[in-house]
């Protein structure tokens, strides 16, 4: 249930398309985790920050049913790319008709499979990356795209205050809550990049790399 305060944000914060409205939608119907989708205020900062720091190569770790990809691909310029990496490819269809909706198929390439054998197939190098999948492997995404993002580039890792398990009294061993913690410290001591996290939705972190 959406708070009060939430629930202002959303009504004075751009709204969905009908393409996002459309795949919300399906993803409840057709999805056991729907909560998953990054949803209308954090879509609207993914937009814009693809806007903002004129971003042409994205790499997204996590797509789920595509929702953020989309997001993102509505901030690029027309010779914009994102490579969208997936490990569910169930999904497949469910992405590929969200995408066709929203007009942006042509700018996303989605490779299913593990995610970090897929980042270490690809050569490209990334303005912004954007990492939203296992949460036990959030370093290993961190140092398997670290060499591939530009100098000034942006590296946004979602959930990383991971519904306040990481700053409970009681700190809970499961192993996504551990990996969560241990990828913020990491973070915060890496004299590599500059970050902040935003208490937006679970937590999102921007990297910023020196």
């Amino acid at each position: 249930m959406k708070t009060k305060e939430n629930q202002y944000i959303e009504n004075f914060s751009s709204k969905e398309t009908e393409a996002l409205r459309w795949l919300v939608r399906q993803t409840n119907i057709r999805t056991n985790y729907p909560r998953m989708l990054s949803g209308q205020v954090q879509g609207q900062l993914l937009t814009m920050l693809v806007r903002l720091t004129r971003a042409k190569n994205i790499l997204e770790i996590g797509a789920f049913t595509g929702y953020s990809s989309i997001c993102l691909a509505y901030g690029l310029e027309n010779d914009g790319h994102i490579d969208s990496l997936e490990i569910n490819d169930e999904l497949a269809d469910l992405i590929y008709e969200a995408q066709e909706r929203a007009g942006v198929k042509d700018k996303i390439i989605v490779h299913f499979g593990d995610a970090l054998d897929n980042i270490n197939k690809l050569d490209t190098c990334y303005d912004l990356v954007f990492i939203d999948a296992n949460k036990r492997e959030y370093i290993d995404y961190y140092k398997a795209v670290f060499d591939k993002v530009r100098k000034g580039g942006l590296i946004i890792a979602d959930d990383v205050l991971w519904s306040g398990k990481v700053y409970a009294d009681k700190i809970d061993q499961d192993k996504q809550t551990q990996g969560i913690m241990q990828f913020n410290e990491m973070i915060a001591n890496d004299p590599r990049v500059d970050v902040v996290i935003l208490p937006l939705r679970d937590g999102i972190s921007l990297i910023r790399k020196k």
